[in-house]
């Protein structure tokens, strides 16, 4: 997960290379010296550990999903470099599959190429109030629609639904209030919510869309969770909205109730970008 920048933890399978230009004075702790300064000082245990994760020859997949664990937890922070020869390096593969993963990452908006750039000039996508607005509310969408169909399920299906619902809930709401607050479990309480819906009664294709789009939402959620606690009711209260049109089988309420909640996440996260700044786009 994201931590606070005060607590991030050094990426454990490579480094990388941030943006150094007009670089603000406030960064975090994986800074944004280079890589070979750096990675003289990784634990040699984690690196060799990272390599038979990924042995020699494994599928582009095998790298897609390793690099982009990495983005979505925040440890390969916005706005840094992807360099395809050390990712090859640090993983123990070809150059071969991470090509091919830095492309699809590419297409997927992980990454993004530098303007008149040759492809190996990547690095990951910034987080900006324009795209987390873009992002959460296309999964309010996604999600609005498993909410929609969950609400066509015969009535004791939905009544079992909504109890599940209801512990999940209160599990949300327990953990952001214990002390010290967890974030990664926060998120995790929450994201477990959210799923339940859209697996209740939804078909592959919207599965597999919301698959493709949540991890990208996840890096807002994560990385700025820390600083939206404070919503933590009202979270609470749109979630028990979204439970009882369920329950009571009021499919346009049920939708329209998760677009809301989705719609507020992406405006108090917007708000905090505002105060705290777009991070990468340096």
């Amino acid at each position: 997960m994201a931590l606070p920048e005060h607590e991030r933890r050094e990426v454990p399978i490579f480094t990388y290379t941030a943006h150094t230009d007009t670089m603000p004075a406030r960064t975090s702790s994986t800074s944004s010296r280079p890589v070979s300064t750096r990675g003289a000082r990784a634990t040699r245990s984690g690196a060799d550990s990272a390599a038979a994760d990924a042995p020699h020859g494994s599928r582009p997949e095998q790298v897609y999903q390793r690099l982009r664990e990495l983005i979505v937890q925040g440890l390969l922070a916005p706005g840094s470099r992807v360099v395809e020869t050390e990712v090859a390096s640090r993983l123990g593969v070809s150059r071969t599959p991470v090509r091919e993963a830095l492309q699809r990452l590419q297409q997927e908006g992980f990454v993004v190429g530098a303007p008149g750039a040759q492809q190996a000039r990547l690095t990951v996508a910034p987080l900006t109030r324009a795209d987390v607005h873009e992002l959460l509310n296309i999964v309010g969408e996604l999600e609005g629609l498993g909410a929609r169909w969950a609400a066509g399920l015969p009535p004791a299906t939905r009544r079992g639904l909504g109890k599940e619902l209801k512990v999940l809930n209160a599990d949300f709401y327990k953990t952001g209030r214990a002390a010290p607050i967890d974030h990664g479990r926060l998120y995790e309480a929450d994201e477990r919510l959210h799923r339940k819906i859209v697996e209740a009664c939804s078909g592959p294709r919207l599965i597999a869309l919301h698959d493709s789009v949540k991890p990208q939402a996840e890096r807002y959620i994560r990385m700025y969770i820390s600083m939206l606690t404070s919503d933590l009711k009202a979270s609470v209260a749109e979630h028990d909205a979204i439970i009882d049109a369920i329950e009571d089988g009021h499919a346009d309420l049920a939708q329209n109730a998760v677009q809301l909640n989705w719609r507020h996440a992406a405006e108090r996260i917007a708000r905090v970008i505002e105060v705290a700044g777009e991070r990468g786009s340096w």
